[in-house]
């Protein structure tokens, strides 16, 4: 039996009930979980093993790689940019970007970057593997290339691009990359161990990733309702428009790959521990240990939903606030990810990372695994299982 390490709060015990459940019945190996309530630590625990290869087991420093949850991460960047007035939500990309203005570009706004808008989801071409060291090959492709669609007439999920046209925009406003900001403005003052650029020497407190079981069949499209079977073909095919936004190199990014841990691709490559992912959340609806790092006014602002219904790439429908998904739908709208209620934001992963924040109840929440799980994150996932525990405790 999987053991258990940390600490939880009075009241909170549901939480590592439903963690513990996530070894038992879930299917996780190694993961940690970690929950700021109004600034203060409530949850954190971790368990299992880090290395299969090795049996090395999971410590309270492990770090793991948490795939598209990073663009939470690069969405409070650009927040804190707009908070500080270094960057204009509402002005053109090209204002910071000249080069973006092709074909057609001149006038999508930062806003449409942000709430998967800009119709950049599908690269003209798949970008070398060696690109993602470079960086300015592909921002110089997504400039000159045409949407995929109308910008502002639709939505679909920017897999992969997302970070590089974020990241280009705050690059060319601020003159530092999303990973300088992370490690100087964000990460230093909370004191996270969170990089999007992890430090070579960093490296031997990584998690390894346990890839799905690929020989399991999928259940047969004729039984599944229509729209779950258009969207599981469209993930079948390698070329479909949903493969194309969502593998955008010509070579596969291995899971655990050091080369992608060390480069810079802010939509996916964020790498920290659960506790550096709730406490940045944390620090979002109010303090830890005296440092806010956004305003209640930027939060409300940047949970604000932007856009709803099927999504072009995904198929399914979302709802997205400026870079997170959120909670802030209309009535009778499920909410994109399993949420505490209206007052939540935030992002999951491939596999099933998963962190938020809640202006409501003041959370701050991260989950971080290294069995990548299949399908996507929701109630009866391992991260849905510790969110419905935790809105248990809340509503208690």
């Amino acid at each position: 039996m999987t053991q258990i390490h940390g600490t939880v709060a009075p009241g909170f015990e549901p939480v590592r009930d439903a963690f513990l459940t996530n070894f038992t019945d879930g299917g996780d190996v190694g993961a940690a979980v970690t929950v700021y309530q109004r600034g203060q630590k409530v949850v954190d625990l971790w368990g299992g093993v880090a290395d299969v290869d090795t049996g090395r087991a999971w410590d309270q420093d492990t770090i793991q790689l948490v795939f598209s949850t990073s663009k939470g991460v690069t969405a409070t960047i650009a927040h804190l940019l707009v908070q500080r007035g270094e960057l204009d939500l509402d002005a053109p990309v090209a204002q910071y970007w000249p080069e973006f203005a092709a074909a057609g570009k001149q006038d999508i706004p930062v806003r449409w970057l942000l709430s998967h808008q800009a119709g950049l989801a599908v690269p003209e071409k798949r970008f070398p593997l060696a690109w993602l060291a470079e960086w300015d090959p592909i921002v110089e492709q997504l400039a000159a290339q045409q949407p995929n669609w109308e910008p502002g007439t639709a939505h679909g999920y920017h897999g992969v691009t997302y970070g590089w046209l974020v990241g280009e925009v705050i690059r060319r406003a601020t003159g530092r990359t999303v990973g300088t900001i992370l490690a100087e403005d964000v990460a230093k003052p909370l004191g996270l161990d969170l990089w999007i650029g992890l430090p070579k020497e960093q490296e031997p407190r990584v998690g390894k990733f346990i890839e799905p079981d690929l020989s399991v069949p999928p259940p047969a499209l004729d039984t599944l309702p229509p729209h779950i079977a258009t969207m599981l073909a469209a993930f079948s095919d390698p070329n479909s428009f949903t493969m194309r936004a969502l593998n955008v190199m010509a070579d596969p990014m291995p899971p655990n790959s050091p080369e992608l841990r060390a480069a810079e691709v802010p939509a996916v490559s964020a790498i920290g521990t659960a506790d550096a992912f709730a406490r940045l959340y944390a620090s979002t609806v109010g303090e830890v240990d005296g440092v806010r790092l956004l305003t209640r006014e930027t939060v409300d602002r940047a949970r604000t939903l932007q856009a709803y219904g099927p999504d072009k790439v995904v198929l399914i429908p979302a709802a997205w606030g400026l870079g997170y998904m959120t909670g802030a739908t209309p009535e009778g709208v499920t909410p994109t990810i399993n949420l505490l209620g209206p007052g939540t934001f935030g992002h999951g992963g491939y596999g099933g990372s998963l962190a938020l924040g809640d202006v409501d109840h003041q959370i701050g929440f991260g989950y971080v695994m290294n069995k990548i799980q299949s399908g996507l994150t929701g109630e009866g996932a391992t991260a849905g299982r510790l969110v419905e525990a935790l809105k248990g405790v809340l509503a208690g």
